[in-house]
């Protein structure tokens, strides 16, 4: 008997050995392997030293029992960021915006009241910055957007913030946010500032709708005019060409029709040189040869005589 409880006990021993290892074993694969996401980059520390980046999807080991830790970051989600307003979900499908007016609220440059909402969309570039250079990440976003956006406003008149400023804001915000975030080696890049809303304040924001109305009133009627302008500019300049070239094409004829007639004198005129008389003669017979041969020739019979009138008595004797 005293053997046999030897046995069990010895027995025992070795069964609760196997036993731990086989927990150790179990703890060691549960704590040594991880899973990396296709949107994801893991970071591997060991002790609390950066060691490596797993970029690389899918299972991966590291020294277990704590000894290296994973980090798993989203590199390739586009993450959001809202300010002035939270989209807070109500039930399954609705939701409904909750206005917050200490980050909505801002100053002018024409110092006026105005209630700006906005979103920012970035990236994680860079895992290992973004988990060690700054502890307090979402804060520092939270203060560096808002600092920028306030800077932005500030530099323009509260209907160009309504109207036509919001385009040049969004993009100097990007610019300016990225260059802030790589100055503090935060890791993240910002790829685009929206607006969601941007209006006066309540008490007087019907006012300024009125006067933002009247703005675009008056740009649209400056469109239209233009627009009216580009249309009967051209036609004018086309009319007035047109009438230049008849001018001118009237003026070519005038001038060759004066040389010709310049130039048909000074034959005849030669000729009269040679032969005055004869020339007188044939000048005289061709002229009236012209006008009695004309459709409104005139009446040369008197009813009240018998005989033709003496044409060349007409000349005064000659």
């Amino acid at each position: 008997m005293k053997n046999n409880g030897g046995k069990l006990k010895k027995l025992g021993k070795i069964s609760f050995f196997w036993i731990v290892v086989l927990a150790l074993i179990i703890i060691a694969g549960i704590s040594g392997f991880y899973l990396i996401d296709t949107t994801e980059q893991a970071v591997i520390t060991r002790f609390g030293k950066f060691v490596r980046t797993e970029e690389q999807a899918g299972v991966h080991f590291k020294l277990p029992f704590g000894i290296e830790k994973n980090y798993n970051v989203p590199v390739t989600t586009l993450l959001t960021k809202q300010y002035g307003f939270r989209t807070v979900k109500a039930g399954r499908n609705s939701e409904y915006k909750n206005g917050i007016l200490e980050e909505s609220t801002m100053l002018t440059g024409d110092l006026n009241l105005v209630d700006v909402e906005w979103t920012i969309q970035y990236k994680i570039t860079d895992p290992m910055k973004w988990l060690f250079s700054i502890q307090e990440r979402e804060n520092t976003i939270d203060d560096v957007s808002r600092s920028a956006i306030n800077t932005l406003i500030g530099d323009y008149a509260i209907l160009d913030v309504i109207g036509s400023a919001r385009t040049p804001i969004q993009e100097a915000a990007i610019k300016m946010m990225n260059d802030t975030f790589n100055d503090l080696q935060l890791g993240i890049t910002v790829c685009g500032v929206i607006f969601q809303n941007i209006q006066a304040p309540e008490n007087v924001r019907e006012a300024f709708e009125d006067v933002n109305k009247a703005d675009q009133d008056m740009k649209r009627f400056i469109n239209e005019g233009k627009e009216a302008y580009n249309t009967e500019i051209p036609k004018a300049k086309g009319e007035a060409d047109r009438q230049i070239q008849i001018a001118e094409g009237y003026a070519t004829e005038r001038i060759n029709k004066a040389k010709g007639d310049v130039a048909r004198f000074n034959a005849v005129y030669e000729e009269y040189k040679r032969a005055p008389k004869v020339t007188k003669e044939r000048l005289y017979l061709e002229t009236m040869e012209e006008i009695l041969s004309g459709e409104n020739k005139p009446e040369l019979i008197d009813s009240e005589l018998e005989n033709v009138l003496p044409i060349k008595t007409l000349k005064g004797g000659n």
